[in-house]
C-alpha cells in the first residue's frame, strides 16, 4: 500500500463529523438472542484518529463474529454509537443514554478516554456494567479488590513505563548506565498525560536517572516554548506521553531543535500512523511502546478482510485496516468477546448481564494456545486476569518507524512488577479509604 493512498485513508474519516448517535449495522433491539455492547467514540475533534481507527477494528471484529460464526454461541452481538468527542460530560451523557439498551443491558463499556473512564468508575460499579480500559484508565484499578468492575487489561501506564525504562536502559548497555542520565517527559497536560509522573519518579530514584515532566496543554499544537526549554535541558531521552495532534507537533519540533527522533520513545497513543505520517521525515527512526503488532499478516486480520470487509460490510475504510489503531480496536473486539464466552460457560449461552460478563472478565486467560486458535498470534501478548489482579501482566514491544511502515524495535518485554504492584496497592487502598470501600475478600470469590 502506498504512503499517500493510506494518508488518504486514514484522514478522510477523520474530518466527518457525525450525529451524536448512530445505528449499528445489526439493530441493537431487545431481542433475546443479542448482547448489546455500546460504542462510545469520537469521529470529531483531535482526538477522532484513535477513536475511528480503534473501534472501526472492534466493530469489524463483532461484526466477524456474527458474520463467520452466527455470533458467540449464537448470541449476536449488537451495538449503537455515541458520539463522545473526547469530552468527558458528552462520555458520561453517553454512557447514560446507553447502558439500558439490548434485552440484558450494556454488557461492557469501553470509555477509549482516561478521563471519560474516571469519571464513570463510581457510575459504572453501582451500574454493574464493567469498565474495560485497555492499555488507558486509572492505574491502580489493577487491584480488583477495590475496583471490581473495572479493567484496565493486558498493561497499564505504570507497567508500560517501566518496560520503557527497561528498554532505554538496553540501549544504553544496561540499567546501570542510567545513572545520571537526563530524560524529559513531555507529557499531555491531563489525568491522562499524568498518570506515569509517580512511577517515573520512582524510577527515577531507583536507577539515578534524572527526570523532568513538560506539561502541553489541550490540544497541543504549539510547542516551540516547550522544546525551547528541553533544547536547553539537553536531555540524552525524550519521552512523548502525546495525544492526537500533539504527537506529529512534537516530532516536527524535535526535529526544529535538531533532537533526534530515535532518542524519543513515546506512548502507545503516540505510535499511530497518524501520529507519524504528518510529520515527514522529522518522523523516521521514532520509537514507540506498543502492545499489539501492526499490520495485516495475522489470520484473524485475514478472516476480517475475507468475511466483513471483503462483503462490503466493513465499518472503516480499507486502507485503515492493520494500520496500528484498527488493529488495537482489533485486540479491544476479541477480549470483548472472549468476556462474554467465557461468562456464558457459567452462566449459559444466552444474553448476559453487566455483571455476569463481569464474571467473564474476571476469569479471562490469554494464554498461548488461546491466542493461537484465534488467529492472533503475534498481535497480542499473554495475559491472565483474577480476583485481585485487574491488568494480567501482559508484556510490552516497541515499534519504530522506517519512514514507511512500523518495524519491530524489540521483542515482547515484560513488565516490573516488583515497582509497579506495590504502587498500584498502595494507591488502591488510599482511594478505598477516601470512598469509604471496603475491598473484596478474594479468597471468597467463584
Amino acid at each position: 500500500m502506498g504512503l499517500f493512498r493510506l494518508a488518504t485513508g486514514l484522514f478522510a474519516a477523520v474530518a466527518l463529523a457525525a450525529p451524536l448517535t448512530i445505528a449499528a449495522p445489526t439493530p441493537a433491539g431487545a431481542q433475546a438472542s443479542e448482547q448489546f455492547v455500546p460504542v462510545l467514540i469520537y469521529r470529531t475533534g483531535p482526538y477522532a484518529a484513535g477513536g475511528t481507527g480503534i473501534f472501526g477494528g472492534m466493530m469489524d471484529y463483532m461484526s466477524l463474529i456474527n458474520e463467520r460464526d452466527g455470533g458467540v454461541n449464537g448470541v449476536k452481538l449488537t451495538w449503537e454509537e455515541c458520539e463522545t468527542a473526547y469530552q468527558n460530560d458528552r462520555g458520561v451523557e453517553c454512557y447514560e443514554r446507553l447502558k439500558g439498551k439490548g434485552s440484558t443491558g450494556a454488557s461492557v463499556v469501553h470509555p477509549l478516554s482516561t478521563g471519560i473512564t474516571y469519571s464513570l468508575i463510581a457510575r459504572a460499579t453501582n451500574d454493574k456494567i464493567p469498565i474495560i480500559s485497555i492499555g488507558y484508565g486509572r492505574t491502580d484499578a489493577s487491584d480488583g479488590r477495590v475496583f471490581p468492575y473495572v479493567f484496565p487489561l493486558i498493561t497499564n501506564y505504570w507497567a508500560q513505563n517501566t518496560a520503557k525504562i527497561k528498554f532505554i536502559g538496553a540501549k544504553e548497555g544496561g540499567m546501570d548506565k542510567l545513572k545520571g542520565k537526563k530524560i524529559a517527559n513531555i507529557l499531555h497536560d491531563s489525568a491522562y498525560g499524568k498518570e506515569t509522573i509517580p512511577v517515573l519518579d520512582k524510577q527515577s530514584q531507583m536507577y539515578g536517572f534524572e527526570v523532568k515532566h513538560f506539561p502541553v496543554a489541550h490540544p497541543g499544537i504549539d510547542q516551540k516554548a516547550t522544546w525551547l526549554q528541553i533544547q536547553q535541558y539537553k536531555p540524552d531521552w525524550v519521552i512523548l506521553r502525546g495525544w492526537g495532534v500533539m504527537n506529529p507537533t512534537a516530532l516536527r519540533e524535535a526535529s526544529r531543535i535538531g533532537f533526534p527522533a530515535n532518542k524519543i520513545v513515546g506512548v502507545w497513543w503516540a505510535g499511530s500512523e497518524e501520529d507519524v505520517i504528518p510529520a515527514g521525515e522529522a518522523a523516521k527512526g521514532y520509537i514507540a511502546a506498543g502492545f499489539h503488532g501492526a499490520g495485516r499478516d495475522y489470520p484473524v486480520i485475514q478472516s476480517i478482510l475475507e468475511n466483513v470487509q471483503g462483503k462490503g460490510k466493513g465499518n472503516i475504510d480499507l486502507a485503515r485496516v492493520g494500520t496500528i489503531y484498527y488493529n488495537r480496536g482489533v485486540v479491544h473486539g476479541i477480549v470483548t468477546v472472549e468476556a462474554i464466552r467465557t461468562a456464558q460457560e457459567k452462566y449459559g449461552k444466552k444474553p448476559l448481564t453487566g455483571e455476569q460478563i463481569r464474571w467473564g472478565i474476571e476469569h479471562l486467560n490469554f494464554d498461548v494456545k488461546k491466542i493461537e486458535a484465534l488467529g492472533a498470534r503475534g498481535l497480542m501478548p499473554a495475559f491472565k486476569i483474577s480476583c485481585t489482579d485487574h491488568e494480567g501482566g501482559g508484556a510490552v514491544r516497541f515499534l519504530q518507524w522506517s519512514g514507511e511502515k512500523w518495524v519491530n524495535a524489540s521483542g515482547w518485554i515484560g513488565t516490573d512488577q516488583k515497582i509497579v504492584r506495590p504502587m498500584i496497592e498502595e494507591s488502591a487502598a488510599k482511594y478505598a479509604k477516601e470512598k469509604n470501600i471496603t475491598p473484596r475478600d478474594c479468597s471468597k470469590e467463584g
